[in-house]
């Protein structure tokens, strides 16, 4: 990767914190041993392990006991998925209930409609308000007791929009259905506390926070019932197969960085963002999606005009500045946006929209050069078009 550039595509992957390649390249070097061997080796190699998982467990508010480790939080969303339909036998000839929000991250989504595809399941969305919010009470009133599940994401990947996740919960929890959060944008970013939520379980990815790829959590709740992942005896019989140990010790790494100054760095990183969105409107026609709700301190997705997002994306990259038209799991299609679908933009201005991303590296002088690169590029081009 091009070190020169200025990136702003946090929200798809973060660039491994120096602290993190070095804490995997020890492990590799002088502690790789299997946890599940009785030697010295494995046991230095459990140590590690339950080192990590104390460090994941004391950034997201939860009982290191809670945290089950997975490949990341794709994995353990539809491991939440396929669990929810074992715990919930088929009522008759009526399919167990999956109830989602309508933003979901696309392959959760993908993965539900999967399921309901294979009359396995059927599925339920919860609408959002035109700023993005799922709204408690209309929500309540869609979550319809013997439901399998409810899930909805703590931070929308695109608008980074944050979700009432606590109220939601208590309307489930009052249904008596179990509540699973995509945690993953929030992990690192914001305060999060597993153990005051009222939720059951939550889905996180170590390299949305300065982490390395293929590993994350699963939290579920102490005394919750809950299907295997995988089969086997590791992580205390919940998912089988060897640990990512290496992936684990950066990962542990990863989130006793983010938990130092998290809300003094989210306050810092949110100005920043304030700051980038304030000097491109004072020059360019913008609309910022989502701005009316609470957001993310990191995340602006907006459009510029009614210009299509792969030509803005296009001028940016040559000037060496990396952004994204949208989640990274979706982009490089034309098909709109389904979050912005989903709160009633029009698929034109969808196709238009842009999404920047901070992290705790990101500069104002980067900012800085990201608007006066983006008013160098598209003002000739409007004041053409006008």
């Amino acid at each position: 990767m091009n070190g020169a550039a200025i990136y702003l595509d946090n929200n798809a992957t973060t660039r491994p914190a120096p602290q993190v390649v070095e804490a995997v390249a020890e492990a590799m070097r002088s502690c790789w041993g299997n946890p599940a061997s009785a030697h010295p080796g494995g046991q230095a190699a459990k140590r590690l392990m339950a080192q990590a998982r104390r460090a994941v467990a004391g950034l997201l508010g939860a009982a290191p006991t809670e945290v089950l480790f997975t490949s990341g939080a794709t994995e353990a969303n539809c491991a939440v998925l396929e669990g929810a339909l074992r715990r919930r036998s088929a009522d008759g000839d009526v399919a167990p209930l999956l109830i989602l929000s309508a933003i979901e991250h696309a392959g959760m989504l993908r993965a539900a409609r999967r399921l309901a595809a294979e009359g396995r399941a059927r599925l339920r969305l919860l609408p959002v308000d035109p700023a993005g919010r799922v709204d408690p009470d209309r929500a309540g009133a869609l979550i319809e007791p013997g439901a399998a599940l409810v899930s909805v994401m703590a931070a929308n990947n695109e608008t980074g929009v944050l979700q009432p996740v606590a109220a939601i919960a208590a309307r489930a929890r009052a249904a008596g259905v179990p509540m699973h959060v995509d945690a993953t944008q929030v992990a690192g970013r914001v305060p999060f506390d597993f153990s005051r939520l009222g939720i059951d379980l939550a889905s996180v990815s170590a390299h949305k926070l300065h982490g390395p790829k293929g590993c994350g959590a699963l939290l579920q709740r102490k005394g919750l019932s809950w299907p295997e992942l995988i089969p086997g005896t590791q992580e205390r019989g919940r998912r089988g197969g060897t640990e990512n140990l290496f992936g684990i010790a950066g990962f542990g790494v990863a989130a006793a960085l983010a938990a130092v100054d998290l809300e003094r760095e989210r306050t810092r990183i949110a100005a920043l963002r304030d700051r980038f969105e304030q000097a491109l409107a004072a020059r360019l026609p913008v609309r910022v999606f989502g701005a009316a709700a609470s957001r993310l301190p990191n995340t602006s997705y907006l459009r510029i005009a009614d210009l299509d997002a792969d030509l803005v994306l296009n001028r940016l990259e040559r000037n060496g500045i990396w952004c994204a038209s949208g989640a990274a799991c979706s982009s490089g299609g034309q098909a709109p946006s389904h979050v912005l679908r989903a709160m009633g933009v029009a698929a034109p201005e969808a196709l238009a929209a842009i999404r920047f991303s901070l992290s705790r590296e990101t500069t104002a002088g980067e900012l800085d050069a990201t608007v006066d690169a983006l008013c160098a590029e598209l003002l000739p081009r409007l004041a053409d078009a006008a």
